[in-house]
């Protein structure tokens, strides 16, 4: 299974195409209503969810292309960055198993849209290591985890992981950390002025305010399921890169900076999992295992093993949406 999505077969899309309509399908068939997703602090995720409102199959539908179309760019920024090889569709066939894992991911909730700014985002900031000028790519990035913040409004994170990981991409200067940050911040500087022309400033502030006001950590989305869920995943994903084959993966600087980005993008992947809600939602985990298995499977040796325990996870999965539905 590994070796077929290293190679470069139209068949692949296929197979790729039917693993996620087959895990979609249940969603579908549920007709069950997305409720109680949308917060003062995601407009952009609210635009697009109440534009889709006239009917439940429209958002799951929107969903699902969305998925879709975010596979296909992922599988490219990967392809492009040398992260898995220069043909295959490996990093779409991870991505679509990770991002509609359980049963609550295959719906419409906010980080399903924040994705596609990530992974865009993702694009503009590994062109910052050899990149003479970087300037655009950062200012790119800042603007884009604004886009994502609307969608997914703890993405704002994703700031602060950007002038931490600068110093890797060998551009730690004062004054280009803070294009992100400027970047970030003009994208909500027209929101607000926006609001304040057409809307009312002092709800969305107090809004925006009340959210950091009521912020805190929490374990109560957390349920034995899950644990072992995510801790399964990120064993995985560690033996794989630091204890399995290592020998065999790729060893470029370009390459192991850009995982190392993603190493630190995983702190704070599992730090978002305490913020509240259900931790499946919360799918920045999800996207950098799909950037950490991607890869490793790519440059792996001995794949009887791996493909293996992929064919015992992926009958695993689909019994859970199709059985039991307990995730």
């Amino acid at each position: 299974m590994i070796k077929f999505f290293r190679q470069s077969y139209a068949i692949q899309y296929v197979v790729i195409a039917l693993m996620a309509i087959a895990l979609w399908i249940p969603a579908f068939l549920s007709g069950q209503a997305i409720t109680g997703l949308e917060s003062p602090v995601t407009p952009l995720f609210n635009l697009v969810n109440r534009l889709l409102g006239f009917s439940v199959i429209a958002q799951y539908a929107f969903a699902f292309l969305l998925i879709v179309l975010e596979a296909l760019l992922f599988n490219a920024v990967l392809i492009n960055n040398q992260i898995t090889g220069k043909v295959g569709t490996m990093a779409a066939f991870v991505f679509v198993l990770l991002m509609s894992l359980t049963c609550t991911q295959t719906q419409f909730y906010p980080f399903a849209l924040a994705t596609l700014f990530i992974v865009l985002m993702l694009k503009a900031f590994f062109e910052v290591h050899l990149s003479p000028n970087p300037e655009m790519s950062l200012l790119n990035a800042g603007l884009l985890i604004a886009l994502a913040s609307m969608c997914y409004f703890p993405a704002i994170l994703l700031v602060v992981w950007a002038i931490i990981v600068l110093p890797m991409a060998r551009k730690g200067s004062f004054r280009l950390a803070l294009i992100p940050l400027l970047g970030f911040l003009a994208v909500y500087f027209l929101y607000f002025v926006g609001v304040f022309l057409f809307g009312n400033l002092k709800t969305v502030g107090q809004e925006y305010l009340g959210y950091f006001v009521s912020f805190h950590l929490t374990v109560a989305g957390f349920n034995y399921k899950i644990i072992i869920l995510l801790s399964l995943l990120i064993l995985s994903a560690v033996f794989l890169l630091f204890g399995g084959n290592k020998a065999n993966l790729e060893k470029s600087v370009a390459v192991r900076t850009k995982i190392s980005m993603m190493v630190v993008m995983l702190v704070f992947a599992v730090f978002l999992l305490f913020i509240g809600g259900n931790p499946l939602m919360h799918g920045l985990l999800f996207l950098v295992l799909s950037v950490l298995f991607a890869y490793a499977f790519s440059y792996m040796g001995n794949t009887g093993w791996a493909n293996l325990l992929l064919t015992l996870f992926l009958i695993l999965v689909f019994v859970n949406h199709y059985y039991f539905k307990t995730l």
